[in-house]
């Protein structure tokens, strides 16, 4: 027999733990296993941690100091993220996201309303996603979209990833990029000057990016070997690339030297007191803050709603109606999530599209989340260190791109030979990208797809959840702040 030693001690307790694991997180019947779940919950943290810097960055536009700001960002990311993994067993980040956090910082810039009330209109939104929610409202609105609709949310996202992607890393810029300032301005704003000097719209909105810079040359790097290692089915491939292509960066001199290492979260400049509990809740509730909540809520239930569609669509999570299966869990927590953010002192939160980096690595249930959240705990630690990720667009956004062109397959399911269903589809595709804003997309497909059913006779062919969508998003361009 063998001895009863410190390693039989040591394997028998690796054993138990792996088997509560799979227990609690059901992995067989989802087909995972520690070991996916590890490496999918680190590629979605490679891929999501950059909003550690650019959350705070934004919402330092409204007001909101840089460094408490970075605490609240990791914290919401941590509750948000644990809550997805031990209450709704899926494999998906939560944070705060991006658009919601320019919107409260840009768009509502000229309205001159403080930080204090921006926040409280996240607390509200947050308080009226829970509340549908719990009514099961929400649900039935998403389960009331066509199968075509859906799938274009998801290739919708997965090109919206995909250009973000290629425009962070410099493969893509703005046309304006590199122009002199004279060359920008409009000959009508320059012939006079009483004129206002305004820049004018270029002929050409986009072009390639500066393809002799050392930057862009390692984010086409990443792109060819990311690409290379998923055709030849490395494990692991996305996170590899991201890391090596990392490595290069700093090796050739590129790479943004971190100040510190390690610093105390909650206490000097990074302490919450300046922020933390800090909404204005009661300012919001008025009419005139209306167009602001209708707009949170629009951009963050299309938000919600397209990303997990799309990461459903991205692992094979979607049953054979193109549903996110028990939708109503995962909508709880980013609801919960939204009003915990606030609290905080940070701005709408939800699940996050580039989790499917995660599931692409075979991340399937709630402990890929866990492995995501407790990274993120750590950074608590590590600001100093976390704070140059900004600079590396070109590691982490060929990962970006990759993901996106995975997603792309939900395309074969939109129904192209039926117009009333194509167009809506296509044109959620086309405005998602183009606009660079989800929500512009998804209100706009929700419009035409009803509406070209009605003016086609085929007005049977709808149902209540979808009308009501779509008269939501109508709202949302009457009174609301498109943006």
């Amino acid at each position: 027999m063998r001895p009863l030693g410190g390693g039989f001690f040591f394997e028998r307790t690796e054993f138990l733990v792996i088997e509560s694991l799979s227990r609690y997180f059901q992995l067989r019947e989802h087909g995972s296993s520690v070991r996916n779940e590890l490496l999918g919950g680190a590629t979605t943290f490679a891929a999501t941690a950059y909003i550690i810097v650019v959350n705070p960055a934004i919402l330092h536009f409204a007001g909101i100091p840089v460094g408490p700001s970075t605490v609240a960002t990791i914290l919401t990311c941590v509750c948000g993220t644990l809550l997805m993994g031990l209450y709704a067993n899926r494999p998906i980040a939560v944070a705060p996201y991006m658009g919601e956090n320019a919107f409260l910082a840009f768009g509502l810039a000229a309205l001159g309303i403080s930080w204090q009330l921006r926040l409280g209109a996240v607390f509200v939104s947050g308080a009226i996603f829970l509340v549908i929610t719990l009514l099961g409202i929400r649900g039935w609105l998403a389960d009331s979209l066509s199968p075509s609709m859906k799938h274009s949310f998801a290739a919708g996202i997965g090109l919206f990833l995909a250009f973000i992607g290629l425009y962070q890393t410099g493969i893509v810029t703005s046309f304006v990029e590199g122009m002199p300032v004279a060359a920008a301005i409009s000959p009508e704003a320059a012939d006079g000057l009483d004129k206002p000097q305004v820049i004018a719209k270029p002929a050409v909105p986009l072009k390639i990016g500066n393809l002799r810079d050392p930057k862009v040359l390692l984010a086409l790097f990443g792109l060819v070997m990311t690409a290379t290692l998923m055709a030849r089915r490395v494990p692991g491939a996305i996170l590899l690339g991201i890391v090596v292509t990392a490595a290069a960066g700093y090796a050739i001199g590129v790479g943004t030297q971190p100040t510190g290492i390690v610093a105390l979260p909650f206490v000097g400049e990074y302490s919450l007191a300046p922020i933390a509990g800090q909404l204005d809740i009661a300012g919001t509730l008025t009419p005139h803050f209306l167009p602001i909540l209708l707009t949170l809520f629009v951009m963050s239930f299309l938000d919600t709603l397209g990303t997990l569609v799309g990461i459903g669509a991205a692992g094979n999570l979607l049953d054979k109606d193109g549903n996110f299966p028990d939708i109503r869990k995962p909508m709880l927590v980013d609801a919960a999530t939204c009003m915990i953010g606030a609290t905080l002192g940070t701005s709408t939160s939800g699940a996050y599209i580039e989790s499917a980096a995660g599931v692409r690595e075979g991340a399937r249930t709630g402990l890929a989340a866990v492995v995501t959240a407790l990274l993120f705990a750590a950074t608590l630690f590590f600001i100093p260190l976390v704070q140059p990720l900004q600079s590396l667009g070109y590691a982490y956004g060929p990962a970006l791109v990759i993901v996106g062109c995975m997603m792309m397959s939900g395309v074969r399911k939109i129904d192209f030979d039926e117009p009333t269903e194509a167009i809506p589809a296509f044109m959620t595709l086309a405005l998602v990208v183009f606009t660079y804003n989800v929500a512009n997309g998804l209100t706009a497909g929700l419009i035409l797809h009803p509406l070209l059913k009605l003016l086609t006779g085929r007005f049977r062919e709808l149902n209540l959840g979808i009308v009501v969508l779509a008269a939501i998003c109508v709202a949302y361009y009457v009174v609301g702040l498109p943006h």
